[in-house]
């Protein structure tokens, strides 16, 4: 693949996964920080780039861009033992990487942003969000009981997506020692990705 520039933020769990997806497909890369605080994302020149206002963003050489973490995922592990050659279970991993855009980041991946970097406290939250997120934690920890990773025994795109907010689901004030073989799993897929236990990218900052 031709080099691509990643646009996004250190600190997003959907922009960690465009990155160690870059670093492990061996895709040449550049890394543009966005200021998602500080409104950067609503900026002309940011929205030339993506029209909705999200990181993260790829973009190739000759303008083209594409949006959306699963999306940039998959495109830049095409052709790796990420994506499984087996219909069905590369259907599988599709499935739960549907599921964790719907029913786990917005619940683990809200909670840890509500109290890590808007301050909020506890009883500032909706209960549904912390009810949610434990429910999201227990469905991977019933597929998780049985199986080294979530599609079976090899690591797929879906382990890649669903550690990046469930690695970090402590700052969102989740436990994960209720769920042991999630935390396994946590660590497992971080140390096949080559990144310590709390660091944000693999082998050190983003370049």
């Amino acid at each position: 693949m031709q080099p691509v520039t990643l646009y996004g933020n250190i600190e997003s769990g959907n922009c960690l996964k465009t990155l160690w997806a870059a670093k492990i497909a061996d895709v040449p890369h550049d890394w543009v920080e966005v200021d998602i605080f500080g409104g950067e994302t609503r900026s002309d020149s940011f929205l030339a780039l993506n029209p909705a206002g999200q990181v993260p963003v790829l973009r190739h050489e000759d303008g083209r861009t594409l949006a959306q973490s699963n999306a940039i995922l998959l495109y830049l592990l095409d052709g790796t033992a990420l994506i499984p050659s087996d219909p069905f279970k590369r259907a599988v991993m599709m499935q739960w990487l549907f599921w964790e855009q719907y029913s786990h980041e917005p619940y683990i991946a809200v909670r840890r942003s509500a109290l890590r970097f808007k301050g909020a406290n506890e009883a500032d939250l909706d209960p549904e969000l912390y009810a949610k997120g434990r429910r999201a934690l227990g469905v991977m920890e019933m597929n998780l009981i049985s199986q080294s990773f979530m599609v079976g025994e090899e690591m797929s795109a879906a382990d890649i997506a669903l550690v990046a907010y469930t690695r970090v689901a402590d700052e969102g004030g989740f436990d994960l020692s209720e769920f042991p073989a999630v935390n396994g799993w946590v660590r497992r897929v971080e140390s096949a990705l080559g990144i310590e236990h709390g660091q944000a990218a693999v082998h050190g900052d983003p370049e």
